[in-house]
């Protein structure tokens, strides 16, 4: 492709300008991270560049010493910061550095809560690190050339971080990408040698590729005659090893935190991570990472994610998702193996054996990870990490049948003991609270915990003081069907099928009732039998009058609306209506003699027991105008 020539200026996405205008003026107080962002970027384009070299060695242009170097000028108050990675064509300059969409600027904008000190960490959640330029710069100027491409396709772009950019052609001798900061008056210290060098050193000592800057200039005595100049040498700054490759006794936690920073471009420090290293059989390096906050695209499925993968410390690939299950997706952090071929791809990784066994491995070692979390006495950790992650990780009994045991266990729920949703206990904990008799864990599904907790279905538990679960994730269906038991003990949900929690008195009780109530339910089956596939009457109500019950075999209300949602097909099912021929309600119902007057009743007391579970009317206008009419009577009585 030839350049073009002509000079072109663009105007900036409109979530890019509301972004950088909210980055230089309100946000990050440590100005210093800047540095950090910008070496992060330059040495993922040089791990791309080493990943394309090795179908192609002519990008290297004869030059595969790779290095991000750091030049400062103080005269003119700038910081330039170069790498011979990748580089970039002008199609992708426009690309990457014009629009920040692919970022999810719009929502990280969406997620602003007005407190700039928040406002702040939520910048490392959306991958948009290269603006932080601008926090200590009022002029970036970026010149690139995409490795392979001739030195007359060289790009340079320019802005001031306000409403546009421009991008014209500019020849570039050697591959890579320059970034040079017209620091800020008060950002000064940028361009200062010893300053530069602390903040390398704090951020990016881990970093693999050297980074070097120019060495400082012996001072001369005063009886020694001013040497010639001679050319400009760069030392490395940083010490250029790869951390993972360390002993862990000889990483010092802040180091662990920084480098997770790197992999993962948070601003956070994670909560928890494992670095181990196997021999044997296989052997590799893994160092994994448990993030304190849910990126903003954690329920997005199709969004790459994974580990980085090298091989004998030779970058391969950014996301390979190949080595931990979907329900893992938010772990971040580097695998590093021998037994990988190092011309290795994705078609490979989906079939070699070595991957499964490694799959197996570092899954089984984040679920340890986070059995150690839970079970540490300071378990505020663990509650963060289940804040965050809980339901994400409710799909790994569907997913992983092998692991189903240990996922449970780290499984968090509310219960008819909890007073707010926050507060959630393991299934552990709940087995040891159980009645001497009871041989199932009970538990219920809602659209909210609020529904959840005030469900008629719980009122003869709560007279008899059993203990439920109060489940209000989208999830939670789906997981349920999946669980099946905990410790021995079947799971049973309170809303579907019959209960078994009658004494021997309790049944001679309710078989008395059923008798006494068969004419009742026989004219309600009859007025709603487009409506429900059965009535009957239920010991299960305390208080209430009637309430929906699924099916022994049906689909549950929470994953029928979700499908339903989604455009999904979903199996047709009526509810069952069970009535409680004890309440007033009930008998007046059965006192009715009016058709008319008694099948508008039976249908109000259908949709309000829709409406408890949490369900949508089929015709709330017809439930509006039936209710408004026994109001008026009941004024006229």
């Amino acid at each position: 492709m030839t350049a073009d020539v002509n000079k072109e200026t663009l105007g900036f996405q409109t979530e890019a300008k509301q972004l950088l205008h909210l980055m230089i003026h309100s946000l990050y107080s440590n100005k210093e991270i800047f540095l950090r962002e910008l070496i992060s970027n330059a040495s993922d384009a040089i791990d791309k560049l080493r990943f394309a070299a090795l179908a192609d060695e002519t990008l290297l242009e004869g030059q595969g010493d790779y290095e991000i170097r750091v030049e400062l000028d103080e005269e003119s108050n700038t910081l330039t910061l170069s790498d011979n990675g990748i580089g970039m064509t002008r199609d992708e300059v426009i690309d990457n550095l014009g629009t920040i969409a692919k970022s999810g600027t719009a929502s990280f904008l969406e997620s602003l809560t007005g407190d700039e000190q928040k406002d702040s960490q939520l910048i490392g959640q959306f991958g948009v690190g290269f603006y932080s330029a601008f926090i200590v710069a009022d002029r970036v100027d970026v010149h690139t050339r995409k490795a392979g491409d001739g030195p007359q396709e060289g790009v340079f772009w320019e802005s001031r971080g306000e409403a546009e950019f421009s991008v014209e052609a500019k020849p570039k001798e050697t591959r890579g990408t320059s970034i040079t900061l017209h620091l800020k008056k008060d950002c000064e210290e940028f361009a200062g040698d010893w300053r530069v060098r602390s903040v390398i050193k704090k951020y990016s000592d881990h970093i693999s590729v050297p980074v070097k800057m120019l060495a400082p200039e012996p001072p001369a005595s005063d009886d020694e005659k001013a040497p010639e100049a001679a050319p400009a040498e760069f030392e490395t700054v940083n010490s250029a090893t790869a951390l993972w490759t360390r002993s862990r006794s000889e990483v010092s936690e802040d180091e662990y935190k920084e480098f997770y920073k790197h992999v993962s471009h948070d601003f956070e420090d994670p909560l928890v991570w494992s670095h181990n290293r196997v021999e044997g059989k296989l052997e590799y390096t893994s160092l994994l990472y448990v993030p304190a906050k849910a990126p903003f695209d954690l329920w997005n499925r199709e969004m790459a994610r994974g580990l980085k993968l090298y091989v004998q410390r030779t970058f391969i690939m950014d996301e390979a998702e190949q080595f931990l299950p979907l329900y893992l997706r938010f772990v971040k952090g580097v695998v590093d193996s021998n037994d990988l071929s190092l011309n290795v791809s994705r078609e490979i990784l989906q079939k070699d054996p070595a991957v499964d066994s490694m799959r197996s491995a570092l899954t089984k070692r984040v679920l340890d990870m986070l059995e150690k979390m839970a079970r540490d006495s300071d378990s505020e950790n663990y509650a963060n990490f289940w804040k965050h992650f809980g339901a994400v990780l409710k799909e790994g009994p569907a997913e992983d049948m092998g692991n189903k045991e240990k996922i449970a266990k780290l499984l968090r729920f509310s219960t008819t003991q909890s007073d707010q949703e926050d507060e959630s206990e393991s299934l552990e904990a709940y087995v040891s609270r159980m009645q001497e008799n009871q041989d199932k864990i009970y538990y219920v599904v809602a659209e909210n915990f609020n529904t959840a907790k005030n469900s008629p279905h719980l009122e003869v538990f709560r007279q008899k003081g059993i203990e439920v679960l109060l489940l209000s994730d989208r999830v939670d269906d789906w997981l349920m069907n999946n669980l099946q038991e905990f410790d021995g003990k079947s799971f049973q949900d309170v809303a579907r099928g019959a209960l078994e929690l009658d004494s021997d008195e309790d049944k001679a009780v309710r078989e008395e009732m059923e008798k006494a109530s068969e004419a009742l339910v026989e004219r309600l089956s009859a007025v709603l039998k487009n409506d429900v596939s059965e009535v009957r009457t239920t010991t299960r109500l305390t208080e209430s009058v009637a309430c929906l019950v699924v099916g022994d075999h049906d689909m549950g209300a929470q994953m029928r609306r979700i499908l339903e949602a989604a455009g999904q097909d979903v199996p047709q099912s009526k509810p069952i209506l069970e009535i409680n021929p004890t309440h007033t309600l009930a008998k007046r119902l059965d006192r009715e003699a009016d058709e008319d007057r008694f099948a508008d009743l039976a249908h109000i007391v259908l949709d309000q027991a829709t409406l408890a579970e949490g369900g949508q009317l089929h015709d709330p206008a017809a439930f509006v105008s039936r209710l408004n009419t026994l109001l008026v009577e009941l004024g006229t009585d």
